[in-house]
């Protein structure tokens, strides 16, 4: 069985969000199989890190921010504004899609995991994420 569901999630601001509880519902329906998500947008990105410790979050946000700044002179793409060429590149680093097996109809996690939407705008408006479900 396939399945495929899209997510709109609101508006968030700059920063890594925990994303996992979003995710959970879409995958009703398979019992063993795989999810793969894909994010439609290119200034954003998904990615699987601790879930325990905030400070992880902040930590990410923060080295991401240190590795390429706003605004950095090297950047040609301006007309969006400062942040927009860093997000691109932030994106192409991080990326825009994961794969996570579903084990008795829960996505296979390690204990400490979860979802992070990287939002890598000051205002990057709603974000789609393309869910697609294969197993049984």
């Amino acid at each position: 069985m396939i399945l495929q569901r899209i997510l709109t999630l609101p508006p968030l601001p700059r920063g890594v969000h925990l994303i996992t509880r979003q995710i959970e519902p879409e995958i009703r329906g398979i019992r063993t199989g795989i999810a793969h998500l894909f994010l439609q947008h290119s200034s954003a990105s998904l990615a699987i890190n601790e879930n325990y410790d905030p400070d992880v979050r902040r930590d990410v946000e923060h080295f991401l921010r240190t590795l390429i700044p706003d605004g950095w002179s090297g950047f040609t793409h301006t007309l969006e504004g400062p942040d927009d060429m860093p997000a691109h590149m932030k994106n192409i680093l991080i990326g825009s899609s994961l794969t996570i097996p579903i084990t008795d109809g829960r996505l296979n996690l390690g204990t400490w995991q979860g979802i992070y939407l990287l939002e890598h705008r000051e205002h990057g408006g709603e974000r789609r994420i393309v869910i697609t479900l294969m197993g049984e």
